[in-house]
């Protein structure tokens, strides 16, 4: 009894912290399924009429295409290059590697803001145009760091000792890089993919900030709410906060996974 109560204050504070993150997505997904035309109590239903009309909706399924091509194709680009500059890091140690460290972690600390405002001026004096081919070079600047943290984490002593071996038994580094240290590092790299693809998928600033006629979800919805809060908006949201909430579900269940094997 006693030190159930001891543990009763964190216990509160826990289940307070998770009250105030996830009521707001709580009722956003209730009045997604509101019968009536305004997303406000009293709830009506439970109707699907607004998910109907959102996958009705031609510009809003254009735009859910392209946040998952740009969310794909930028997360294979930033996990490729994470992984190519923390196996670099594992493998030769360089001089001033704290400095590199902070030069590839760097991004992590400014705003998005910044970083779109930056790429927009870049990508214009190199003659690129507001596109999707925009977006995606944004949000592999803005996800290369978290990769790379992620991938680098995985190398340890064990990583160079199997390194040093299978270039012991005759295997080129390209052979060692590919054949041997990425299928063991599998689970860092599908988690860095998907964490990724996650923060791509629903990222609003850079979108709109590179993109013009070809738009992603975040952006279509932006536009959906200057017109005002419907359920149809609730509806869209609801299925950006799914698919985000599966993406990293499955990258936690393969780290688990992978920690287990580690053991």
């Amino acid at each position: 009894m006693t030190s159930w109560l001891k543990s009763a204050p964190f216990y509160a504070y826990i289940g307070i912290a998770l009250i105030f993150i996830y009521l707001p997505v709580a009722i956003l997904v209730l009045f997604s399924f509101q019968d009536g035309t305004l997303p406000v109590p009293p709830f009506n239903g439970p109707s699907l009429q607004w998910y109907e009309k959102m996958f009705e909706n031609e510009r809003l399924l254009d735009a859910l295409f392209n946040s998952i091509s740009v969310a794909i194709l930028s997360s294979l680009v930033t996990t490729l290059l994470g992984f190519l500059a923390a196996y670099g890091m594992a493998k030769r140690l360089p001089r001033f590697a704290g400095g590199i460290r902070f030069i590839l972690m760097a991004p992590l600390t400014v705003s998005y803001l910044i970083i779109g405002i930056g790429l927009l001026i870049t990508l214009n004096i190199f003659g690129i145009a507001k596109s999707l081919i925009a977006v995606g070079v944004g949000h592999a600047v803005i996800n290369l760091p978290l990769c790379f943290a992620i991938i680098y984490s995985q190398f340890g002593d064990h990583m160079k000792n199997i390194d040093a071996a299978a270039r012991d038994l005759g295997a080129s580094d390209f052979q060692t890089m590919v054949r041997v240290i990425a299928p063991i590092m599998k689970p860092s790299l599908f988690a860095a993919f998907c964490l990724s693809a996650t923060l791509s998928w629903d990222e609003f600033i850079i979108a709109f900030l590179l993109s013009r006629f070809e738009v992603t979800l975040p952006v279509i919805i932006f536009e959906m709410l200057r017109a005002g809060l419907t359920p149809e908006v609730n509806a869209a949201g609801t299925v950006v906060f799914a698919i985000s909430f599966t993406i990293v579900a499955l990258a936690a269940i393969v780290m688990m996974i992978g920690v287990r094997e580690k053991k």
